[in-house]
């Protein structure tokens, strides 16, 4: 298969082009589809509240317990954006496909080895942590759906990633937003069925069934189908076939799985052990103080992920500029951009915090009085969530320092470091941390878990900013043959971003159908 040549509209192919442009042409469509996942979550979220406290902490406790075992895959899926834009940049995009496919065949034996046994014994997992009787039989039928659905979601995310790599998140935006539009609509059909929300005048579907919290299981599940279904057609489709020839790469063989594992594993780890940090956090530390702690708690949740999962786009997209810059022999174009991604995600960051600190009685609120319940345990929700939005406000700009420089480090190919730091504080902070605050200190009940959380996502900033500007990552090769200079860290570059919004649905079509303008030949 030929190499195409570089494409003169590509702004990483094009030396000394504007940093925040360029930045800002990748990462708009990621930050669109990372934000599109946290909306899905906070629609389905507003919609179980109108059912009832328990329902929330139901939710919240059932969704990250199904999703702790699925977290350690997210992050070896991850380095396919890693190998796809390193590749890319060295101009070997015939050994794109295979990375894909590697993606979907671990996604399957995951699904069949890990999350259909797990979701067997889902409720023995929640029985052992002490919760109440109404609360585990909700959280397991919620949790259950969840890691059922879970091949979709790996599959997804695995197409995701290829494309963010390719450095065509579009596709994905697509695909994002429409599952957004079916996982809405299914989740309120499913939720409250023919009933509606007599509260806020809104009418129901009739013939059918109130499924109430497992209704936003299932309609969670069918969206991401969808986002499934998308990126996978435009895989297969004539035009990336051609380009990389995606349906003969079916069979990978074992040496793009042993690349994901060898340089994914440490990413694992730290995504895959945050995540199991943050679940017991949530469903043993903040849960030992009761339903009214833990629906505090996961509505604060709620907003933190509103602010972050953006910033997760920009270091999604520092992954796949500072992966084809590398690949491409300029690590002081890695550098720059990385910086840049920091910098637009400080500001959002910056700004998320800002509204927590002013808004969060009011904000609180609209997760705490659904349904019937009574108006003491309302206020009691109010006064412990606007407390924990406090301790989400102070650690908003280190926390986007930790997560952009990740990714960034990512795209480098320096994952065992950072994926060691993460492990050890985040058992160090949130888990040990959080246990001796509950024991010495339980007149500050949920709120000195938070308290951990807060100095752990903080002291993870630092160090993951260290690392970055150490420069450590310069000496790392994983595209043989690429020689470059390790140079200083260059600074931002000045300019407004230009948003390039228009033309994504056109853009997909032309991906997946239509025959696009072939490149020079020589390539």
């Amino acid at each position: 298969m030929s190499t195409p040549a570089a494409n003169p509209a590509d702004p990483v192919a094009v030396p000394g082009r504007g940093g925040l442009h360029e930045v800002w042409t990748q990462a708009w469509p990621t930050v669109v589809t990372m934000t599109s996942y946290t909306v899905m979550q906070f629609v389905d979220s507003l919609m179980v509240a109108q059912v009832g406290p328990l329902e929330v902490a139901a939710q919240g406790n059932g969704g990250i317990w199904s999703f702790t075992p699925i977290a350690f895959v997210f992050g070896l899926l991850t380095v396919i954006n890693t190998f796809a834009a390193q590749n890319l940049g060295a101009g070997r995009v015939d050994r794109v496909a295979r990375y894909g496919w590697a993606g979907i065949w671990i996604s399957i034996a995951v699904w069949l080895v890990v999350l259909v046994p797990f979701a067997a014994v889902l409720p023995w997992a929640f029985a052992a942590v002490d919760h109440g009787e109404a609360l585990v039989a909700a959280e397991t039928n919620y949790g259950r759906i969840m890691l059922l659905g879970g091949v979709l979601l790996l599959i997804a995310k695995s197409m995701s990633h290829l494309f963010f790599g390719l450095h065509r998140p579009k596709v994905v935006t697509v695909a994002a937003l429409a599952a957004n539009v079916v996982n809405v609509v299914a989740s309120y059909i499913l939720v409250f069925g023919a009933d509606g929300v007599p509260a806020l005048g809104l009418p129901g579907v009739p013939g059918t069934a109130a499924l109430g919290l497992e209704g936003a299981a299932l309609g969670t599940v069918i969206g991401v189908a969808v986002e499934a279904a998308i990126p996978l057609a435009v895989f297969l489709g004539p035009t990336l076939h051609r380009e990389l020839g995606s349906r003969s790469a079916w069979r990978c063989g074992l040496a793009p799985i042993r690349d994901l594992l060898r340089v994914g594993t440490p990413a694992a780890a730290q995504f895959g052990n945050e995540i199991f940090c943050w679940t017991i956090f949530m469903s043993v530390l903040v849960g030992k103080f009761g339903e009214v702690h833990m629906a505090a708690g996961w509505a604060t949740m709620r907003y933190v992920h509103l602010s972050f999962m953006p910033a997760v786009g920009f270091s999604v997209a520092a992954t796949a500029l500072v992966g084809k810059a590398i690949g491409a022999g300029d690590p002081d174009r890695a550098a720059r951009l990385a910086r840049t991604a920091l910098g637009m995600a400080l500001v959002w960051m910056t700004a998320c915090g800002v509204f927590f600190l002013l808004g969060r009685d009011q904000l609180v609120r609209v997760f705490a009085s659904g349904g019937e319940t009574p108006a003491e345990t309302v206020e009691a929700i109010v006064a412990i969530g606007s407390k924990l939005l406090v301790c989400a406000a102070v650690f908003q700009i280190l926390d986007a320092v930790g997560i952009v420089y990740s990714g960034a480090l990512r795209g480098a190919g320096d994952t065992l470091v950072p994926g060691v730091v993460t492990v050890v504080f985040s058992w160090v902070f949130i888990v040990l941390g959080g246990i001796v605050i509950v024991n010495t200190m339980p007149q500050l009940e949920s709120v000195g878990p938070w308290l951990a959380a807060t100095a752990y996502l903080m002291a993870l900033g630092v160090v993951m900013g260290w690392r970055w500007e150490s420069g450590a990552w310069r000496r790392i090769r994983l595209v043989p043959g690429i020689e470059a200079e390790a140079a200083r860290v260059a600074p931002l570059l000045g300019g407004p971003p230009t948003a390039d919004a228009a033309g994504a649905v056109e853009d997909l079509v032309e991906e997946w159908g239509a025959d696009p303008p072939q490149p020079p030949a020589g390539g």
